[in-house]
C-alpha cells in the first residue's frame, strides 16, 4: 500500500521540529525512505512541501538540508503570531460550532484543573491543543494552515518556559472562550492579542543557552589566563 506524501512530510517535519535532524543536515531520499519505511516518491513530495514551508533547504552539491534560520526570521515568526492569532480569535467568535466551543471549553476546564494541582508536564500539550482548535473554529482553512505552520516553526526554534503564574494563563484562554461564545469579535481579538504578548515573553532561542556557557566558559578560561 502506498504510504501519502503527507503522512510522510509529517513525520519528517516532527522529525526535525524535536531535533532528530540537526539543522544543516543533509536529508537524502534513501536514508528517509528507508528510517520511514516507504519508497523515494512520497519522500521526494514530502521534501518539496517542506521546502516550501521553510523546515528545509536545497544546497548546490549537498542536495536537501535542514534549513538554518536566522535569529531575525525567528523573531518575524513571532511578530507574525502576535497579528495572526487574534485574527483567528475574532473570526472563531463570528463562525464557531457548537462542537468547537464544547471542546474548548472542555481544554479550559482541564488546563485549570491541571494548572491548580500544579501538573504542569500536561499543560503544554493543553495549550497545543486549545490554540489549534481556536484556530479550526475561525473555519478558514488558510488561516488554520498559516497558524498551525506557525506553531512548528515556533516550536522547532524555541524552548517555551512554562508561564510563571498557569492558572492566571489558563483564565486567560477560559476569557478568550467567554467572548467566542458571546460572538464578541472585538473582545475576543484584544484577550488573544494581549495573551500571545505574555506568552512570547516565555520563548527563549534555542542553543542561546549553549551559546551563553561556551562564552561563560571561554570568560573564564581568558580571565585564568591573564592572572598567571
Amino acid at each position: 500500500m502506498r504510504i501519502p506524501a503527507h503522512s510522510v512530510c509529517t513525520a519528517i517535519r516532527d522529525d526535525i521540529v524535536s531535533g532528530v535532524f540537526a539543522r544543516g543536515s543533509r536529508l537524502t531520499e534513501e536514508q528517509l525512505a528507508r528510517r520511514y519505511g516507504v519508497s523515494r516518491v512520497p519522500v521526494r513530495e514530502a521534501l518539496r512541501t517542506l521546502e516550501s514551508e521553510g523546515f528545509v533547504t536545497t544546497r548546490r552539491h549537498a542536495g536537501a538540508c535542514v534549513a538554518e534560520p536566522t535569529e531575525q526570521e525567528a523573531a518575524d515568526l513571532l511578530d507574525i503570531r502576535l497579528l495572526l492569532e487574534p485574527l483567528g480569535a475574532a473570526r472563531a467568535a463570528q463562525r464557531r460550532t457548537d462542537a468547537h466551543l464544547k471542546v474548548l471549553r472542555g481544554l479550559v476546564r482541564l488546563g485549570q484543573e491541571r494548572a491548580r494541582r500544579g501538573q504542569g508536564e500536561d499543560l503544554r500539550s493543553l495549550g497545543g491543543w486549545f490554540h489549534e482548535t481556536l484556530a479550526q473554529a475561525s473555519q478558514s482553512p488558510g488561516l488554520t494552515a498559516l497558524l498551525t505552520q506557525l506553531r512548528h516553526k515556533i516550536a522547532w526554534m524555541y524552548a517555551v518556559e512554562q508561564p510563571a503564574r498557569p492558572v492566571e494563563s489558563w483564565a486567560e484562554h477560559g476569557a478568550i472562550v467567554d467572548a467566542v461564545a458571546r460572538g464578541d469579535g472585538e473582545r475576543a481579538r484584544a484577550l488573544t492579542a494581549l495573551h500571545a504578548e505574555r506568552a512570547v515573553a516565555a520563548h527563549r532561542l534555542r542553543g542561546q543557552e549553549r551559546t551563553r556557557t561556551v562564552r561563560t566558559s571561554q570568560h573564564a578560561v581568558n580571565t585564568a589566563s591573564l592572572r598567571h
